[in-house]
């Protein structure tokens, strides 16, 4: 059992697991699936000040501060407990693209060449690191949610914002991955 929950999940057990997600957490207490409005949720528990922004029962919303929490105890036990020895299977053309960028090292999800505190203070680390939290910040707050948000629960509630949303972040992910990544990456 514990080889099986180490190994990569196919797509179709994971893909499915998390979509079956939507209709269990409106069956079972008619809440809405979505990760970016934690954030919101702590600071309006946290910040005294009179911001209109953050003037809200949030103690409705306090279930997805523990689904957000479980979800981070899920992952610290999954990479301390669950992690296999095996490196990240990366396909051979894109590890000899990688390669030219010198990332080698696929022990991690992320390559440490890329993530890590000396890389922080070089350019590409600071644009891949701290801009690209910005952006994802930024993003989320303007389209008004995050992936999940409006390509999981908001697809399946057949929302148009969502799907204009999901098809604006597919379009954002193949120009990042095509154009702007390599870019990036020579640096």
């Amino acid at each position: 059992m514990i080889e099986f929950l180490q190994q990569p999940w196919p797509w179709y057990v994971a893909g499915p697991l998390i979509g079956l997600t939507v209709p269990a957490l409106l069956i079972l207490g008619n809440k809405s699936f979505g990760i970016s409005s934690s954030l919101r949720h702590i600071c309006a528990s946290c910040l005294p000040a009179n911001i209109p922004f953050f003037k809200y029962n949030w103690r409705k919303e306090v279930w997805n501060l523990f689904f957000v929490f479980g979800i981070f105890v899920g992952g610290i036990i999954t990479s301390v407990l669950l992690t296999g020895s095996d490196p990240v299977a990366v396909h051979p053309a894109l590890a000899e693209e990688l390669e030219g960028y010198g990332i080698t090292d696929y022990n991690n999800l992320v390559p440490t060449q890329l993530m890590n505190w000396d890389a922080l203070f070089t350019l590409r680390g600071l644009l891949m690191m701290v801009g690209g939290g910005f952006l994802v910040g930024f993003g989320t707050r303007y389209a008004g949610g995050c992936t999940s948000g409006h390509s999981i629960m908001g697809i399946a509630n057949l929302q148009l914002p969502s799907l204009i949303a999901t098809v604006c972040f597919m379009i954002g992910g193949f120009l990042m991955a095509n154009v702007l990544l390599p870019i990036i990456l020579s640096l």
